[in-house]
């Protein structure tokens, strides 16, 4: 055999293994490609958001997870008129299209109503600002009582009739009133008071006997 025809097989089968190679490595390339595409695709899919206020938290969560999405309990808030545990706000909203695997934040519907502190409002704080202050605070305001005192002072706050102190804590939504001081004032009825030191009588008080002796040894009684 000769020299050249050797190096032509030699050649041929070498070429004929790197073309085999290649065309196993653009095979698996495309079926990689395939099914990376498939599951880029089936994971950017778009899932409508179901409609879940109202519905009951738990099974609001498993709605969720069977629709591709992830739920998180972000807040709770409270309404007397829903049931506890219910979902009272979603994020995002009902209707809108998102990828799967997005995540759903719920506001939940808390058992008890929540609590607030009075603040240091009483003798210390104007009427305006008071009201102003509850009402950020969530409580409802009602017609201040006007009382005696400085024009538009805060002398004190009730509830349901009840003197509140600062520190008290009452459920958010209660409704409070202000005592307001009119402007006006009572005259102070005044008091004769009697500083003047009371008198000693000193002419029945006891007086001690004495007894004194003379220059001869005679006892003399002195009163």
């Amino acid at each position: 055999m000769k020299s050249k025809e050797f190096f032509g097989k030699f050649l041929s089968r070498y070429l004929w293994g790197n073309l085999i190679t290649m065309g196993i490595v653009v095979v698996l390339l495309c079926i990689g490609v395939t099914y990376g595409l498939d599951v880029y695709t089936k994971h950017g899919e778009a899932v409508v958001v179901p409609q879940l206020n109202g519905m009951d938290s738990e099974k609001a969560k498993e709605l969720l997870v069977r629709n591709g999405l992830q739920v998180i309990v972000s807040d709770s808030g409270y309404n007397k008129r829903m049931p506890a545990g219910c979902v009272l706000m979603q994020t995002p909203n009902a209707g809108m299209r998102v990828k799967m695997g997005r995540t759903i934040f719920l506001t939940i519907n808390s058992p008890n109503s929540p609590t607030a502190t009075i603040p240091d409002l009483i003798d210390n704080s104007s009427a305006r600002e008071a009201e102003a202050k509850l009402k950020a605070m969530g409580f409802k305001m009602l017609s201040p009582r006007m009382v005696e005192g400085e024009k538009d002072w805060v002398y004190g706050i009730t509830a349901n009739g009840s003197i509140l102190r600062c520190g008290d804590k009452l459920p958010v939504g209660t409704a409070l009133t202000l005592m307001v001081g009119n402007g006006s004032y009572s005259d102070a009825e005044d008091v004769d008071i009697d500083y003047s030191e009371p008198d000693m009588d000193d002419s029945t008080g006891d007086v001690d006997d004495f007894q004194a002796v003379d220059g001869n040894g005679m006892e003399v009684i002195v009163e």
